[in-house]
């Protein structure tokens, strides 16, 4: 086995790695609340990228997000649906039952604000802070949740692939 640096140079991607795991929590969540519903007060928020490849839903729903959607599982929420690529579930917009399939690929932000935890994903246009806020304003904005909610997304910890990058070493 060689130990040179060229070897390194095209081994192992740490952040990809980090990336599936992260998406292996949402995933999990998923399950749990596919099998057992939601505990508590958890409710989940999920962003993800409309025209991903893979993404099913109403062309109606697509014209009012053509990018991005958020979708909030929380008291209505039926036929959930989770496998290891993609999860199916059927919410209400405006009184009308629609079923979605995402993959988990098409994630682009998971959050639970009762408990303060969320994760964004990466993208090819690396998301930066100033977007995640931007996120979280939308999130208020489009679902109208009240103050106390608000209060929890606000104090979210929000994990990112950022957070673990290598930072560049300091001159001493």
């Amino acid at each position: 086995m060689s130990n040179d640096s060229d070897n390194m140079s095209s081994g192992i991607d740490y952040e990809i790695l980090v990336e599936e795991a992260l998406r292996d929590v949402v995933r999990s969540a998923l399950k749990i609340a596919e099998r057992e519903g939601l505990p508590n007060e958890a409710h989940f928020y999920i962003s993800f990228k409309t025209q991903f490849s893979g993404v099913e839903m109403d062309s109606s729903l697509r014209e009012i997000n053509p990018e991005e959607m958020t979708v909030v599982l929380q008291h209505q929420y039926w036929d959930l649906v989770v496998t290891d690529e993609l999860f199916g579930v059927t919410l209400s917009f405006s009184g009308v039952k629609q079923s979605l399939v995402i993959p988990f690929a098409a994630v682009t932000h998971f959050t639970d604000p009762s408990v303060g935890f969320g994760l964004q994903f990466s993208s090819n246009d690396e998301a930066s802070s100033t977007e995640l806020s931007e996120f979280i304003t939308s999130i208020e904005d489009k679902n109208k949740i009240d103050s106390n909610d608000a209060d929890e997304i606000d104090s979210a910890d929000i994990v990112s692939l950022d957070s673990f990058r290598k930072q560049p070493s300091r001159p001493t």
